[in-house]
């Protein structure tokens, strides 16, 4: 309701998430009108929930995807809502248009035990494998972010989001085990509570869309140039080891806490791709490493100058270019092997 009558947040929609309340309706319009008897125990309303069932997983993957990369939508994309249209027709022509003659002949003979236990299996593994692209979408991204960015970001909503889906489904995979031993009662029990955990995940979502946008615009940090095949020798490489030092002991760009790789490659005069191949194979760190280790030197320093008797930390931290502090004590720990305070304990 509020996307639909406040012009405002719209700006910030996903057209997929919108898409994923839309399916998250049906899904629950149809169990709704079966437990409340509205329309009698109606059980094609059952069968109109399944509608959703392959659905999510598709577009689960899509919303991953069109939130982490830079890559617009396409119409290719739709191809992923293939299986779910397919799924959807072969409930309808078997389960919903039948009369109930035909559908109770099939109960009695055990043939709509075995056709749903196949359609709902089906479904259930193409949820897992769209879950399973959209893990390996958000590792790709987190992995860019080292590569591209020299501070974080938020990550740990989209890593909670997933971890939940994957919960659902991993729960929803065991209640299906036990429904092909027949146990039907325990199954439809469970279900109840797997769809109102869908749900509870995706207004969870749809919440985070309208309070927190930037969530959702990740995509423009990592919006850069191509460029063609380096063709640096290893002596240009060299060369550029020693310019790259020189501009970070002189110039200091590091204390720009939002400092990006494409704009320490601009200093340097080199494309993007060039810079990443120095730093792998000149210096053997990525980009938010490299950055971040001038960072703790200059930490260091401050913290031995006499700025120190008058900030915290975390106070000099950011004087030196971090814009966190889980960051810092994270990339100090790793680097010095020990936290700040031990580290100037033991000095």
């Amino acid at each position: 309701a509020i996307y639909l009558f406040s012009p405002t947040r719209r700006k910030n929609i996903n057209r997929y998430l919108i898409f994923l309340i839309f399916v998250l309706l049906i899904g629950l319009s149809g169990r709704v009108l079966y437990l409340s008897e509205i329309f009698g125990k109606n059980f094609r309303l059952i069968a109109l929930s399944e509608f959703a069932i392959v659905l999510f997983g598709s577009t689960v993957y899509l919303f991953t995807k069109s939130s982490l990369t830079v890559k617009a939508p396409t119409r290719r994309d739709l191809l992923h809502y293939l299986p779910g249209i397919f799924y959807i027709l072969t409930i309808t022509f078997y389960y919903i248009l039948p009369s109930n003659e035909v559908i109770n002949s099939r109960v009695r003979s055990g043939e709509l035990f075995l056709v749903v236990s196949w359609l709902t299996g089906i479904g259930l593994a193409v949820n897992i494998t769209y879950w399973g692209l959209s893990v390996r979408q958000f590792l790709h991204f987190r992995k860019r972010l080292l590569d591209e960015l020299s501070y974080s970001v938020k990550t740990q909503f989209f890593f909670n989001f997933l971890l939940a889906i994957g919960a659902c489904l991993f729960v929803w995979s065991i209640i299906y085990l036990v429904s092909l031993w027949n146990v039907a009662f325990i199954s439809r029990e469970i279900r109840q509570a797997i769809w109102l955990g869908i749900a509870f995940i995706i207004l969870f979502i749809a919440y985070y869309c309208l309070s927190e946008p930037e969530l959702f615009r990740q995509k423009p940090l990592l919006a850069v140039r191509k460029y063609t095949q380096s063709k640096l020798s290893a002596t240009d490489l060299d060369q550029l080891k020693g310019r790259l030092d020189q501009l970070m002991e002189d110039k200091k760009p590091y204390l720009n806490s939002k400092l990006l790789k494409a704009e320490l490659a601009n200093m340097l005069d080199i494309s993007n791709p060039e810079l990443a191949r120095l730093l792998n194979e000149r210096i053997g760190m990525n980009f938010f490493e490299y950055v971040n280790y001038f960072r703790i030197m200059e930490f260091i320093q401050l913290a031995k100058s006499d700025k120190a008797h008058n900030m915290t930390f975390f106070g000099l931290a950011q004087e030196a270019g971090f814009n966190s502090k889980t960051t810092f004590n994270k990339s100090f720990k790793k680097l010095m092997g020990r936290t700040p305070r031990e580290y100037f304990a033991k000095q």
